[in-house]
């Protein structure tokens, strides 16, 4: 599978990587058996670029994937987690269900964007991974939490990518003025935005794109499906995590419309949709199953043709100005 390189870091991120909060119980349980099983598909796949964070199942995504990793050539892969939430014990019981994991409740989330707090961050990190280096260390979330991130984290990151603790850094977010002031005001190498620039959402052509491009800084593209409404457009399906507006149904179901006609499915064209901008090294496809493993990589495959693009286009559902994949092996 094609990667990219990040700047000078010599990290690469292949186009398709695996998105792990699945892995953390994302909604509903996944098994141990299952969560190994789909890191063995999506390597079987080609896949070699993995993301999670402690913030997926109160670190069970991270202590997965590096249960399903190890053992494999460690050179051949990339994985990129997250700083920001620390997480203290908790004896309090319940479930991480208000967070979105089907986990027990055994650990609360703490903002932490310190200096101190970024190195505890990642140290715990590499203990539930059972790794000695991370390739990227991405800040998460920072959004109520923008000058210390920008003062303390930031600076955290770079002292630990001079050091060699980490390989490449940057911010995930699903808002993207903040990214784009990282872009513009700091040395990250890349930044991850979820959810903003989707077939139902391109907002990051607007401001961080083209200050991605102009600077020759990479972006990871999560949250291609909106939470599901693209990979299913149906009532009640979910869009940013809540329940996907009606007029939005709306429009997922004309694009699927237009896909049918040209012979491919939604999911395939919302993955590679992405990657018609130069700025975008690769997108994310969250999965929770082998199976679902199967299905993306397949989708990924399908080579959306022009006249699919040149329809939407027509019927108004995606913006004249919108770039899209070409026919130059994207």
């Amino acid at each position: 599978m094609r990667a990219t390189t990040l700047r000078a870091t010599g990290v690469e991120v292949t186009r398709l990587a695996l998105g792990c909060a699945a892995l953390g119980n994302l909604y509903r349980p996944v098994s141990d058996a299952r969560a190994r099983a789909t890191v063995d598909a999506a390597w079987a796949a080609g896949i070699r670029c993995f993301d999670t964070a402690p913030h997926y199942g109160l670190g069970l995504s991270e202590r997965r994937l590096g249960a399903a990793l190890r053992g494999r050539p460690r050179a051949e892969y990339t994985v990129s987690t997250k700083v920001g939430r620390l997480l203290m014990p908790d004896a309090g019981g319940g479930d991480d269900l208000a967070n979105g994991f089907a986990v027990p409740a055994t650990h609360r989330r703490v903002w932490d964007f310190s200096a101190a707090g970024v190195r505890r961050s990642l140290e715990e990190s590499l203990a539930r991974l059972g790794l000695d280096h991370v390739d990227i260390a991405l800040l998460h979330d920072p959004d109520d939490h923008g000058e210390q991130a920008f003062r303390e984290a930031y600076p955290a990151l770079e002292r630990l990518r001079d050091e060699g603790v980490v390989r490449a850094i940057g911010a995930g977010m699903n808002r993207t003025a903040m990214l784009t002031r990282f872009v513009r005001d700091s040395d990250v190498d890349l930044v991850l935005c979820a959810g903003r620039y989707t077939l139902l959402d391109p907002s990051a052509l607007e401001d961080l794109l083209p200050e991605a491009a102009a600077r020759g800084r990479s972006v990871l593209v999560g949250g291609v499906f909106n939470s599901g409404l693209l990979a299913d457009p149906r009532a009640g399906a979910r869009y940013d995590y809540g329940v996907a507006p009606r007029e939005l149904v709306e429009r997922a179901l004309r694009m699927r419309e237009v896909c049918v006609r040209h012979g491919v499915a939604l999911r395939g064209a919302a993955l590679r949709f992405p990657l018609g901008h130069p700025a975008v090294a690769g997108v994310l496809l969250g999965a929770r199953s082998p199976e679902e493993v199967a299905d993306g990589t397949a989708r990924f495959g399908e080579r959306p043709p022009g006249a699919l693009w040149a329809e939407l286009r027509a019927a108004g559902l995606l913006g004249t100005g919108v770039p899209v994949p070409g026919e130059d092996g994207v």
